[in-house]
C-alpha cells in the first residue's frame, strides 16, 4: 500500500528553475531568463505571474520570507553513499580493490563525492559498505563518515543497502559510490526531490524523462536517460519511499533490485528528474571507462592485467573488450580480447582457497594435455589458480533434458574414462564430506535431521568399498553446464575437484546437479552404458547419488556462511542424500543383500 503524500499548492520544476536562477543573479528581465534556463519566453512571463501569486516573489520580483522559510524546511540534512556491492562488470579491477576506492586523478571516486558533500556543507554522511569493507575503514578518521555494514551485500540488490539506512532519509542525498562528477551535483540549497539522469539515451535503462517533466517507466524497445542514481529526497517522498522499501524487501523477486524501484508508483517515478549533460557526470563500470577517463590511473596497473600482459607478451592497452562473465558457484571470470583473439580469464571466489587445492587441479591439467579432452589452458598458476583460456566460439553447454546431447556425452565422458589418466591424488567423497562439514566451525547444520541422514549415507559406505570400480581421474563436476558443444566438437571445462575415484562418480555427479528425476537418471545410466550396465553397478551409482547429494549439501551450507546462497539446488542435493538411501536400501532388499549395507 503507497503512503499518499499531502501536498501544499507550491511551484513546479519550471518555477524552481527560475527561482534558482533569480536567487543566483537577482531578477534582470524575462528574455535573460529565458536564455538562461532554456525555457520559452511564454514560459518565463506565466511562471512569473504564477510565482507572484504565490507569495514568493513581490512585484519588485525579490525573492519574499516565504521563499527562504521553504529553503530552510527543505535544507539538506546528510547524505548515504551506497558502497556495498562487488561492481561485477569492473573486473579484474574489483578482485584488488572495491569500486569506490578506484582512483581518478590519483584520488579515490568516494573521496571526491565526500569533499563535493562537504563543500555543499553536507557533513553526516553514512556510507553503506559490504565488500572489501576493510578498505574503507580510513575514512572514518580522515572525513569522520560512518560506515553501516549489509551483510546481505553478496546475495542481494542495493534495495536492501538502502534498508540498512532507511530510517536516516528525509532530506537527504542519496548516491553510489562509482561516479565522477565534474561539477560539484550538491547544493546547500534544495527546491523538491530529485532523481539524476543524463541527456543521454542508452538501451540500459528503463525510465526517461517525458515533455511533462516526469520520470517515467519506458515502453518496449525504447531507449531510456541513462540513470546516475544520484538523487535528493525530502521528508515527504521518503516516506513513501521507506514503506516501498519494507513491502518490497519482503518479496523474494525483489532480492536483486536497486532502490529505484521502491520510489516508482503506478509506472512513474515519485521524484523529479535533474537531467545533466552527459559529459558532466561519468559512471565507471568498466576498465576501459576507467581507462578512456584517466589512462594512467593507479588501477589500470592491476596484478591480473599485468599478468595477462605477461602471459600473452602484449602491451597492457591490447587488453580490450573485457567483459565480466556470469558469477558462478565457484569463481568470477571474465573475457577480454587482444590483438584479435578472445580469452577467458578465471580467477578463484570468495572461500575457494579452502575448497580446492590449486596445485592438483594443476596437475590435472599437466595430465591432461595433450589428449583434446579440455578447454585450450594458456596459463595456470598452481598458487593462486589463475586460469587463462581460449574462448571458444559459438560455444553452448549441454541441455540435459536433450536426449541427443545427454547421449553425446556420456560417450565423450566414457571416452575420457577409458584413457585411464593418472595423477598423484584423489577425491575421497567420504573425506572431502567431513572436510566441508569441518569448515563449518562446529556451527550446527540448518537441517533438522542432518545426523540422522548423515548415518544413513554412511552406511552405504560399507556397500561402495565392496563393490567393484574403476579407478582413473574422474572430473567429479561432470556436470551439464560443463560440457561445452562447439562445432562438432565436446569439451569438459572446470577441473578443479577432479582426483583418482572411481569413474561412476561422475554419472552420479551429472544426475544431481541436472536435478534428474528416477526416470532421468535410468536413462542417463543407460546413456553411458549403451544399455548394458549391470545391475551391481547401477546400484553403487544410485549410492554414488546419495553420498554425492550429501557431499554437495554440505559445501552449500559452507558457502552459505560465506554469504553465497544456491536456493532449490542446495535442497535438492540433500534430498537426493535420502531419497537415494532409500532406494538404494529397497533395491538390495529385493536381492536379499541387505546386510550389506
Amino acid at each position: 500500500m503507497f503512503i499518499k503524500i499531502k501536498r501544499r499548492k507550491n511551484m513546479n520544476i519550471q518555477e524552481y528553475d527560475l527561482m534558482n536562477c533569480i536567487m543566483k543573479q537577482d531578477y534582470v528581465n524575462q528574455r535573460i531568463l529565458s536564455e538562461i534556463t532554456g525555457y520559452s519566453l511564454g514560459k518565463v512571463n506565466s511562471s512569473l505571474k504564477k510565482l507572484t501569486e504565490l507569495g514568493y516573489l513581490d512585484e519588485k520580483m525579490q525573492c519574499t520570507p516565504k521563499v527562504y522559510e521553504e529553503l530552510e524546511d527543505k535544507k539538506p540534512n546528510n547524505a548515504i553513499i551506497l558502497a556495498a556491492g562487488f561492481g561485477m562488470r569492473m573486473v579484474p579491477i574489483n578482485v584488488e580493490v572495491p569500486k569506490g576506492i578506484l582512483e581518478i586523478k590519483d584520488e579515490p571516486l568516494i573521496e571526491r563525492l565526500i569533499k563535493q558533500l562537504q563543500e555543499a556543507g553536507i557533513f553526516k554522511i553514512d556510507i553503506v559498505v559490504g565488500f572489501m569493507k576493510e578498505q574503507y575503514d580510513y575514512l572514518i578518521d580522515k572525513y569522520h563518515v560512518n560506515l553501516i555494514y549489509n551483510k546481505d551485500y553478496m546475495t542481494k540488490n542495493n534495495l536492501y543497502s538502502l534498508k540498512c539506512v532507511m530510517d536516516k532519509v528525509g532530506n537527504t542525498y542519496i548516491l553510489p559510490c562509482d561516479l565522477w562528477c565534474f561539477e560539484n551535483p550538491f547544493s546547500e540549497r534544495e527546491w523538491y526531490s530529485w532523481y539524476m539522469l543524463s541527456n543521454r539515451e542508452v538501451e540500459e535503462s528503463n525510465v526517461r524523462i517525458n515533455r511533462k517533466k516526469e520520470i517515467v517507466e519506458t515502453k518496449k524497445n525504447e531507449l531510456g536517460n541513462q540513470m546516475f542514481g544520484i538523487s535528493y529526497i525530502l521528508k515527504e517522498e521518503a516516506e513513501v519511499l521507506k514503506e516501498n522499501i519494507l513491502r518490497l524487501s519482503k518479496e523474494r523477486e525483489y532480492s536483486y533490485a536497486f532502490w529505484e524501484e521502491a520510489a516508482m508508483k503506478n509506472g512513474k517515478m515519485i521524484l523529479k528528474p535533474r537531467e545533466v549533460s552527459q559529459n558532466l557526470v561519468y559512471e565507471i563500470n568498466t576498465l576501459e571507462e576507467l581507462r578512456e577517463l584517466d589512462e594512467d590511473s593507479n588501477q589500470l596497473n592491476s596484478d591480473i592485467i599485468s599478468l595477462i600482459s605477461k602471459v600473452l607478451s602484449c602491451d597492457t592497452k591490447e587488453i580490450v573488450e573485457i567483459k565480466a562473465l556470469k558469477k558462478g558457484m565457484t569463481n568470477r571470470s571474465f573475457e577480454f580480447s587482444c590483438r584479435g583473439e578472445r580469452y577467458i580469464m578465471r580467477v578463484p571466489g570468495e572461500g575457494t582457497d579452502k575448497m580446492i587445492n590449486r596445485k592438483n587441479e594443476y596437475n590435472v591439467y599437466q595430465a591432461l594435455e595433450g589428449q583434446n579432452i579440455c578447454d585450450p589452458v594458456c596459463y595456470m598458476s598452481p598458487e593462486t589458480g589463475y586460469k587463462i583460456t581460449k574462448f571458444l566460439d559459438n560455444a553452448r553447454v549441454c541441455d540435459p533434458y536433450a536426449e541427443e546431447d545427454v547421449q553425446k556425452c556420456m560417450k565423450k565422458l566414457r571416452g575420457f574414462h577409458e584413457c585411464k589418466l593418472q595423477v598423484n591424488h584423489e577425491f575421497d567423497l567420504f573425506g572431502q564430506i567431513e572436510y566441508y562439514e569441518s569448515l563449518r566451525n562446529g556451527t550446527k547444520s540448518m537441517y533438522r535431521d542432518y545426523e540422522e541422514t548423515k548415518r544413513k549415507v554412511y552406511e552405504l559406505k560399507t556397500y561402495i568399498d565392496k563393490a567393484p570400480k574403476n579407478i582413473a581421474l574422474t572430473h567429479i563436476d561432470a556436470v551439464p553446464d560443463n560440457f561445452l558443444f562447439t562445432g562438432d566438437e565436446i569439451r569438459l571445462i572446470d577441473w578443479e575437484y577432479a582426483g583418482m575415484q572411481d569413474v561412476h562418480v561422475d554419472i552420479a555427479m551429472f544426475a544431481i546437479y541436472a536435478m534428474y528425476d528416477r526416470e532421468h537418471v535410468e536413462k542417463l545410466i543407460d546413456a553411458y552404458f549403451d544399455n548394458a550396465c549391470e545391475r551391481a553397478i547401477r546400484i553403487k551409482i544410485y549410492a554414488y547419488i546419495a553420498v554425492c547429494g550429501f557431499l554437495w549439501s554440505n559445501w552449500c551450507e559452507y558457502k552459505s556462511i560465506c554469504g553465497v546462497e544456491f536456493g532449490e539446488y542446495s535442497l535438492r542435493q540433500y534430498r537426493y542424500a535420502k531419497d537415494y538411501y532409500k532406494i538404494v536400501k529397497e533395491e538390495l532388499s529385493r536381492e536379499g543383500k541387505e546386510e550389506n549395507v
